[in-house]
């Protein structure tokens, strides 16, 4: 197959229309759609389906695409890799940051650092939430993201990082409870955690079960960490987060919190990566640097309320 040919398709599917792909690749449409019907005489296969609303790839379209971009990056890194070679370490990494982990405050002291070793390298942040992140690692689009998750998954393997015990965090307009809360006294509270999906949620869910306490009374699914600290800051109720989330809550919308026992939850934060394809020389160095970085910061917070909540690995 033909690198060219396989950029072409990738374009077209992410644009979802040849007339738009062809004007941002600077192709006639003709020329365009020969190239892909002669990429479609290779694999033998149809790989878009045509409507009046644009292209959509087929189910062999799918394939294509997934490992087209794994193959269109790893020869722009091979490029890279290459010129490194006589000019020191250079390429793009992405690194994901779920936001309101203990490693998002790591955004500035790693993008120092990098530039310091290695201002070579072009360093990307995106700070998402970890199902959205995870994804982008499986579909070869990110190379390293520090996240709340630590099971087994196809595609992903993880470097266990810490753990951070789960806290309430009420409105100051709320009344306040005792510095330590049993789950059972959250059973009638209203609460705005995530969707079922997020894994603090899943925490959060389990416990509640394993308690027989039913299921938490959620009152609303938030994603934003905005929108959620606009909540709280407006008094309109509750929420269960991780310790260093829920430290920046306290601080930044005069909140209070109580940790959560009997029994305590624990959200385990881990590095995640692909389990099957090769970290280019670039992301192996920032992931050193990811990890020096985290090691230096265990037990250096200052916070002792909730910094005993917590534990880094070993």
């Amino acid at each position: 197959m033909n690198l060219k040919r396989l950029k072409y398709f990738v374009k077209i599917v992410d644009i979802g229309s040849l007339t738009q792909a062809a004007d941002v690749l600077f192709i006639a449409q003709p020329a365009l759609s020969q190239q892909l019907a002669t990429l479609e005489g290779e694999v033998r296969q149809q790989l878009l389906i045509r409507t009046q609303r644009g292209v959509t790839p087929t189910e062999a379209g799918k394939v294509l695409y997934r490992h087209a971009q794994i193959i269109l990056r790893q020869c722009e890194q091979a490029r890279f890799d290459m010129e490194a070679a006589t000019h020191g370490i250079s390429g793009q990494v992405s690194v994901g940051l779920a936001p309101g982990t203990a490693a998002a405050t790591l955004s500035l002291p790693l993008l120092r650092r990098v530039r310091a070793s290695h201002p070579g390298i072009l360093l990307y942040l995106n700070e998402n939430y970890g199902t959205t992140l995870s994804e982008l690692i499986m579909n070869g689009r990110m190379d390293l993201a520090v996240l709340y998750g630590d099971k087994s998954v196809h595609g992903l393997s993880f470097i266990p990082l810490l753990k951070e015990e789960l806290y309430l965090v009420g409105a100051a307009s709320m009344p306040r409870l005792a510095e330590n809360v049993s789950l059972a006294e959250l059973g009638d509270l209203e609460l705005y955690l995530p969707r079922p999906y997020n894994i603090v949620r899943k925490l959060v869910n389990e416990s509640f079960l394993r308690a027989n306490l039913g299921a938490p009374r959620v009152v609303a699914e938030i994603e934003s960490a905005v929108t959620l600290h606009a909540l709280i800051a407006e008094g309109l109720g509750a929420t269960i987060l991780p310790a260093s989330m829920a430290r920046e809550m306290v601080n930044s919308c005069n909140a209070w919190c109580s940790r959560i026992i009997d029994p305590i939850i624990e959200a385990p934060l881990a590095l995640c990566q692909s389990d099957h394809l090769p970290l280019s020389e670039p992301a192996q160095a920032v992931k050193a640097i990811l990890l020096e970085l985290i090691g230096e910061r265990a037990g250096t917070t200052t916070v002792p309320s909730l910094d005993s909540a917590i534990q880094f690995a070993a």
